[in-house]
């Protein structure tokens, strides 16, 4: 797939201080996580690519347009949409009237733009409400709006600045659907959030910022596939003894201060199973044991500098732990 995005060493300044510094990639899957820290440069990212922000160092290509040349930059924007993540409606407008509005301003003629904004309310969920004013929105119904403007004049890609923020379970299920939908639909998503669940569940590739720059670009699912499974065991017995026969398998161990504890890190040739065999071959009785894949949390901690290096692996959490059995040793 053609880079939708490419980065080249861009660099931007505001009130003289550097927010973005050498940004060098590119980006082209269906779907890119835009994490980091507040204040690491996320939504300056975005405004840059949407032309609100000049650089200040390199450029940045949109759909193979030059966002430094004006008549390049104004072209690309016409085939974006951008769905931002504080409200900017006219709260005694109706949604429908709101988004054809939004549709013109995208280069739609009107009558075009009020039939795509009917079929964009409808594809949101709005269909029943399209004629009430925006003012009488409930948070999750105005989020779905602003999805809508996004797209009435079909973009081919979609910038989301936080689509779920403030959205109860529910809600956020049904967003979440929603933006899976318009992926699948052939347009690209760029999606910013500070919820890394919606992220996983979404994209397929992540870029981290930190402090300006870029601190991760990975594949998800290569990046898992890359890296090990974390075992955290509880034990009766000798477990210095375990240990030493688990290492004997290739895979890292950790003691940490609890006697009747483990920290395993299982190399992909090793099975779960082994571990099971060397501690009845050690005179060993596994309690307990929870086993994890390495998690975009995982991921987004080693890129903050707040994981790793230790030899010890972090605590398993309710979101990243994949099964827990309680097993008699054998």
């Amino acid at each position: 797939m053609t880079a939708a995005i490419a980065l080249q060493n861009l660099g931007v300044r505001l009130g003289g201080r550097p927010i973005l510094r050498d940004l060098d990639v590119a980006l082209s899957g269906r779907a890119l996580g835009l994490l980091g820290p507040n204040g690491a440069g996320k939504t300056t990212l975005i405004h840059t690519l949407l032309g609100f922000h000049r650089p200040s160092e390199g450029t940045a290509m949109v759909l193979g347009r030059d966002i430094r040349d004006v008549r390049a930059a104004r072209e690309a924007r016409r085939d974006v949409g951008y769905m931002p993540e504080r409200d900017a409606f006219v709260h005694d407008m109706s949604a429908v009237r709101f988004v054809r509005l939004m549709g013109e301003v995208a280069g739609l003629p009107s009558t075009i733009a009020l039939e795509r904004a009917h079929e964009a309310l409808i594809a949101v969920g709005l269909g029943e409400a399209r004629y009430r004013d925006l003012g009488t929105y409930s948070l999750g119904m105005k989020q779905r709006a602003k999805l809508a403007q996004a797209i009435v004049h079909g973009p081919r890609l979609l910038f989301l600045d936080e689509p779920t923020n403030g959205l109860d379970p529910a809600a956020r299920v049904r967003m979440i659907r929603l933006i899976r939908q318009i992926r699948d639909s052939g347009v690209q998503i760029v999606l910013s959030s500070h919820l890394l669940h919606d992220v996983e569940q979404i994209c397929e590739d992540v870029l981290v910022l930190r402090d300006g720059r870029i601190a991760v670009h990975c594949d998800l699912a290569a990046e898992r596939r890359a890296h090990a499974r974390f075992l955290d065991l509880e034990v009766r017995g000798q477990r210095e003894v375990l240990a030493l026969a688990v290492e004997g398998l290739g895979a890292t161990v950790a003691l940490p201060d609890n006697k009747r504890r483990l920290k395993v890190v299982l190399p992909e040739s090793v099975e779960v199973r082994a571990i099971y065999r060397a501690a009845a071959e050690s005179g060993v009785q596994i309690r307990r044991l929870v086993s994890r894949r390495d998690s975009l949390e995982d991921i987004f901690l080693r890129a903050m500098g707040l994981s790793g290096g230790t030899g010890d692996t972090p605590e398993p959490t309710e979101a990243a732990v994949d099964a827990m059995t309680e097993e008699r040793g054998r």
